[in-house]
């Protein structure tokens, strides 16, 4: 097996860990996939977020207001350079809030966001996070009447309410 299929296999492996963990809500591991410094995050409808620190502060936010996420990652691209690694993928992400006041699940919602991950190699060989960046894909309503001028529509949010 060449050195750059293994390369290529361990970042798929370091990108399919680190949303395992999220999945989880397990903060810690999450946190171990990351550099130590220089990091960044961009949120889906979140400004840019510099530093470990803020960063791990961003996920535990999401965590803690987030009883159920799963991710189902189609798409998924990867290219190594050197010591320098790129993960494009679609997180098809199926989430739900807290536990309603009787004891029920809280409402489902379903989104798809374009994420790009940027792994670094490090001095022991193993692939961490530097950088995440998630889009939403913007997808229009499938109750929208075709017949609606373009001004009195609503802006597609790309996340679907389930059930």
């Amino acid at each position: 097996m060449s050195g750059a299929r293994t390369d290529i296999e361990a970042v798929a492996a370091a990108n399919t860990a680190l949303y395992d963990a999220l999945e989880q809500g397990d903060l810690d591991a999450m946190a171990e996939h990351w550099l130590d410094e220089d990091v960044s995050v961009v949120h889906p409808g979140w400004p840019v977020i510099n530093g470990r620190g803020e960063v791990i502060r961003s996920y535990a936010l999401i965590m803690a207001n987030t009883e159920y996420i799963q991710f189902v990652l189609t798409d998924v691209e990867v290219s190594v350079l050197g010591d320098t690694a790129l993960v494009t993928c679609t997180e098809n992400i199926l989430s739900g809030g807290p536990t309603e006041a009787d004891g029920t699940t809280g409402p489902l919602v379903g989104g798809l966001v374009v994420a790009t991950n940027v792994f670094r190699r490090t001095h022991d060989g193993t692939w961490k996070i530097w950088s995440h960046h998630g889009s939403p894909v913007l997808i229009g309503r499938e109750d929208e009447d075709p017949d609606t001028p373009d001004d009195e529509e609503d802006p597609p949010t790309g996340l679907t309410e389930i059930g």
